[in-house]
């Protein structure tokens, strides 16, 4: 029976098999390689990673999909919302000598949440290759003083180097979806910088809240309540500021008591 994408999932099947290659080729799986997809679908890249692999995880909410998957023997299907699913205990149970491998077509409704979500257990991860829209990934590998960078460029790419690999267009889906796709590749940077993540997602959400105005009016205020002294300059718009300055920032701002 054939499968109907379903809208509530963001379902859009990849179909064209010169891009499916392309994908393969940029993944470059081996053998034992610790590997989870999200969101497999009807397996058009999943039988070829497998093939591969030789063994893979999948994870996939659609519970008809999930069906099928368990039928083939070289899966072990995860039946769940990729967002409730702990990669550092998924790691752990996999292989404890190996860092996962992250792959997957994410459905573009719910892109960031998943990205932030494995950013949670980024110590576990090797790398991640994702089909996204093309505008997010634009973003996430925008640099400074451009009109993508932005929120999700200063969160990721404080702890990932990111590249934008390969450009998909609609057609080579089923449903074909109202927008460009790529795929990016994200891998975690060996040294990251000491952070506390939680105030620093704090600091560049206050940063961007108003991106047209300069930081005096926005960050300066949140700087003045958390107790820094520091010199840094206000005197900017948020998109102004690169990576670097954001990091050195919070790492300069008191934890309040």
């Amino acid at each position: 029976m054939k499968h109907i994408a379903r809208k509530r999932f963001g379902q859009h099947f990849l179909t064209d098999s010169a891009i499916i290659d392309a994908i393969v080729a940029a993944i470059a799986p081996a053998p034992g390689d610790a590997m989870v997809e999200i969101g497999p679908g009807l397996a058009a890249l999943t039988q070829p990673l497998v093939e591969r692999l030789g063994r893979l995880t999948v994870i996939e909410l659609d519970r008809d999909l999930a069906v099928r998957l368990r039928e083939h023997g070289q899966l072990d299907v995860i039946e769940s919302d990729v967002l409730k699913v702990d990669f550092s205990a998924l790691a752990q149970r996999l292989d404890t000598e190996r860092r996962l491998r992250v792959v997957g077509n994410l459905p573009y409704n719910i892109s960031t949440p998943i990205l932030f979500h494995l950013l949670d257990h980024v110590a576990v991860v090797q790398d991640q290759h994702f089909m996204l829209q093309k505008e997010v990934i634009d973003r996430m590998v925008a640099r400074p003083a451009t009109a993508d960078y932005g929120r999700l460029s200063v969160m990721l790419q404080w702890r990932y180097a990111m590249d934008n690999v390969l450009f998909v267009p609609p057609e080579s889906f089923d449903p074909p979806p109202r927008v460009d796709s790529a795929i990016v590749r994200m891998v975690p940077l060996a040294t990251p910088p000491a952070l506390d993540v939680a105030r620093y997602g704090a600091m560049v959400q206050v940063a961007f809240s108003q991106r047209r105005k300069i930081l005096r009016n926005t960050l300066g205020r949140w700087l003045d309540e958390q107790g820094f002294a520091g010199d840094f300059d206000l005197q900017r718009r948020a998109e102004e500021v690169p990576v670097s300055e954001y990091v050195a920032l919070a790492q300069a701002t008191p934890a309040k008591a």
